[in-house]
């Protein structure tokens, strides 16, 4: 038995060619290589496994291929490929910045640039992860990366562009490395996974990509992870149970509970999944993606956005069919809001599950709003009567007219009396159908419209019945204010401001209908104005029988008194006291007081 090699070192890239998801950069590189227009530096920069050491050793092979291809691949067989194959070349050299960053090591590696290559023609130094050199390093490089020899290049690769200093920058030719897409890693694990003669679903390998995120290394490592769990039969179920990956079938369930708003499922649905040891903010985030997946399925252009398997992605058009796309839009909204609100809550389970009610109430909430706006409402039933009238007149009409008694009670039944038309209920106007769910709860809180006068009208006549009935100006007296007055500060519930309503006279204007009362300081009239005054006006009101009554607060002017305004020391206070205040004079002989 032969010794086991994993995939990701197994099947690195050999070639330009065999280079995964950066086809920009191997022909740029290629074409360098054709034209003879090799740089002396160069820096490979991009997220983890994506092929930036790769592509930096498939570059050193092929400027020392003694026979390269037309396409300018290496031949694989000539001395220098076969000693790099072997690790054994002499002109490719490795150095690792993470353990190799002190000023020393830069030294020796200046020392060694010096010396040309034994076999090839160029001497290439590939320096991995150079952000980790330290800053006398970096400083003690600049001058060889500058003016190398000419037998010799550089290729720095890191996967913190940040991290490199501009003058580094400035001195190399740089290359972007993109993450690979899902299509691409499904595309090689599919090719490995027919070499290594191992059987896996199309869901399973879709699975492993986006669990990849992007980083073909981190794929393959999954790979043989699942290889190991599962042997040569790889299955959906598995890769999901083994990787702890949330299954599809629960987002799609607490879809439909959203759209039937039944939250009492959809909440015991979020507690099996914590109970299977998922995470919190993973669920959250996964609920984000997939309603934005759901919202990418409900327009053909922008399916291709969609990376998932195509059985899923079947799922996900149907399901999106059936959402109202104001529904997506908005529950797109409470997840991502809880998504970034969640590391500062102190409750997070409670936030997340106050999410999924408010997601239940979106849909209930916009078929409540239709109903209020297209359907007819209970209070205009009545108007049905009128429209069947005509049938039953003929017989009906001898009767009231010889007898006075029903005009008698017109006023209590608007309907008898032809001159006062009947005050039907005003209807608000029906949803349009391509409303949306916010237009038409806006449309259902919006007042109605149309009421005119007589909606006024019939606006006073509800004052009248609850009690408060308009009176004449001159029936308000300054004694009937001053007894509502005093009622008012009785009813008060809070003791300062029961004090203070007791201890003032309030003025009343009966030309303006201006109840005035002072306070005495700008604080107590803010709170009074923020917190009780329209119900004190109400009460008033109510008191009096007049909707004309107006309430201000005022602030009393501070007046102090000359004496008052001389009294700093303790010795002018007791003079002032003992003067004005029998009390305090009693309390200083009885107890044989003496003020400092």
């Amino acid at each position: 038995m032969g010794q086991y090699i994993v995939s990701a070192r197994k099947y690195r890239p050999g070639s330009f060619d065999s280079l995964i998801g950066q086809e920009n950069i191997a022909r740029t590189l290629k074409n360098s290589i054709l034209r003879n227009q090799l740089a002396h530096a160069y820096l490979f920069c991009g997220p983890r496994g994506v092929g930036k050491t790769s592509a930096a050793r498939i570059f050193a092979k092929t400027i020392n291929c003694s026979n390269p291809s037309a396409d300018m691949e290496p031949c694989g067989e000539c001395e220098s490929c076969r000693s790099f194959a072997e690790g054994r070349s002499y002109c490719i050299h490795e150095l690792d910045a993470a353990s190799n960053n002190s000023v020393d090591d830069i030294r020796t590696l200046t020392d060694q640039v010096r010396i040309p290559p034994q076999v090839g023609k160029y001497s290439v130094y590939i320096i991995d992860e150079v952000h980790m050199l330290s800053q006398a390093a970096f400083n003690a490089f600049l001058k060889t990366l500058e003016e190398p020899p000419a037998h010799a290049i550089f290729i720095l690769a890191t996967t913190e562009k940040h991290k490199i200093l501009p003058t580094i920058l400035s001195r190399c030719q740089t290359y972007d490395f993109n993450r690979i897409s899902i299509e691409n890693i499904v595309k090689n694990l599919r090719h490995i996974a027919q070499c290594e003669e191992v059987s896996i679903s199309e869901d399973a390998m879709h699975i492993i990509a986006q669990k990849a995120d992007g980083a073909m290394r981190d794929a393959l490592t999954l790979f043989d992870q699942m290889v190991a769990f599962c042997g040569r039969e790889i299955t959906y179920e598995q890769v999901i149970k083994n990787l702890n990956v949330l299954d599809y079938a629960y987002y799609f369930k607490l879809t439909d509970n959203f759209l039937q708003g039944d939250y009492a499922s959809a909440l015991l649905t979020f507690d099996e999944i914590l109970s299977r040891g998922f995470s919190a903010l993973h669920f959250i985030s996964g609920l984000s993606s997939h309603f934005r997946d759901l919202i990418v399925c409900r327009n053909g252009a922008s399916q291709t956005l969609l990376e998932i398997a195509p059985t899923v992605a079947q799922t996900y058009r149907e399901t999106a069919q059936k959402c109202p796309t104001d529904f997506l839009f908005e529950a797109l909204n409470c997840t991502t809001a809880c998504e970034a609100q969640f590391k500062q809550s102190g409750n997070q389970r409670l936030l997340i599950e106050f999410t999924l009610m408010k997601l239940c109430r979106i849909v209930p909430a916009a078929s409540a709003a239709f109903s209020a706006t297209g359907a007819p409402v209970a209070a205009a039933k009545p108007q049905a009567a009128p429209a069947k009238a005509p049938e039953v007149a003929p017989a009906q009409a001898p009767a009231p007219a010889p007898t006075p008694a029903p005009v008698e009670a017109a006023p209590a039944e608007p309907a008898a009396t032809p001159e006062e038309p009947i005050l039907k209920p005003v209807q608000k106007p029906a949803a349009a159908p391509g409303m949306s769910i916010k237009d038409m709860m806006k449309q259902a809180d919006r007042p109605a419209q149309g009421a005119g006068l007589r909606g006024v009208m019939a606006a006073g006549g509800e004052t009248a019945a609850a009690g408060v009935i308009p009176v004449p100006t001159a029936a308000i007296s300054a004694e009937s204010v001053l007894e509502a007055w005093k009622k008012l500060a009785d009813a008060e519930s809070a003791p300062n401001l029961k004090a203070t309503l007791a201890s003032v006279v309030p003025s009343f204007d009966a030309d303006r209908m201006e109840i005035r009362f002072e306070v005495k300081n700008s604080a107590q009239k803010e709170w009074i104005d923020r917190n009780r005054r329209i119900k004190m006006e109400e009460s008033l009101r109510h008191a009096l029988g007049s909707n004309a009554i107006r309430l201000f607060v005022d602030v009393a002017e501070v007046r102090e008194s000359n004496t008052a305004a001389k009294l700093y020391m303790p010795s002018d206070r007791d003079d002032y006291l003992t003067k004005n205040s029998e009390e305090f004079r009693n309390l200083k002989n009885d107890f044989g007081l003496e003020v400092n």
